[in-house]
């Protein structure tokens, strides 16, 4: 059986390959703050935690699944360093919101590499990583100020999110497509 000819990376292409293993590592963080928080008892911000971690799971398979698709070879990275060890709630909210500060960054960066190379395809895709990173700093701020407000009283915080829960939703349309499927 004939394998097909893969293309050469670009910039973009590398910056994407890397961002796969940033997603991961995301949802592995995500994976460790949900555990703490369950550890704790806190069963509203586990259950934020949990589903962030699939999300970022999400979001690595829909860049697994462009690479695929525009016939570029894919690499499944191990993930980066975990941080699992934390002394109080706010300090594991303050890692999420810089963590999607970070992503922020790198998802910019993709999208401006794609314009530089004029790959419109490729900055084309990242629009909707824009918009959704737009979302995901905005919630973890807001997060981050619920805990602060709530002065240790974290059960202030599980209200909030139980107040805050909506159904669960089909999921965003506009969401590019996910490898093996999103979850």
């Amino acid at each position: 059986m004939a394998t097909r000819t893969k293309e050469p990376r670009s910039k973009f292409h590398e910056l994407l390959q890397q961002q796969v293993q940033n997603e991961f590592t995301a949802s592995q963080q995500y994976l460790a703050l949900a555990v703490w928080f369950d550890s704790e008892d806190l069963p509203e911000l586990a259950k934020r935690f949990y589903q962030q971690a699939v999300e970022e799971r999400n979001h690595a398979l829909a860049l697994v699944r462009y690479l695929i698709d525009t016939d570029h070879r894919v690499e499944i990275p191990s993930s980066g360093e975990i941080r699992n060890d934390f002394a109080e709630a706010s300090e594991l909210v303050e890692l999420a919101v810089e963590q999607e500060k970070t992503v922020t960054a790198d998802i910019k960066a993709l999208a401006k590499t794609a314009r530089a190379e004029e790959d419109y395809q490729g900055e084309q895709f990242m629009q909707w990583f824009l918009k959704e990173q737009v979302e995901e700093v905005s919630a973890m701020s807001t997060l981050l100020n619920v805990v602060r407000r709530a002065s240790g009283n974290l059960f202030d915080v599980e209200n909030f999110l139980a107040r805050q829960a909506a159904p669960a939703p089909a999921g965003d349309p506009t969401m590019p497509p996910v490898a093996g499927g999103a979850l």
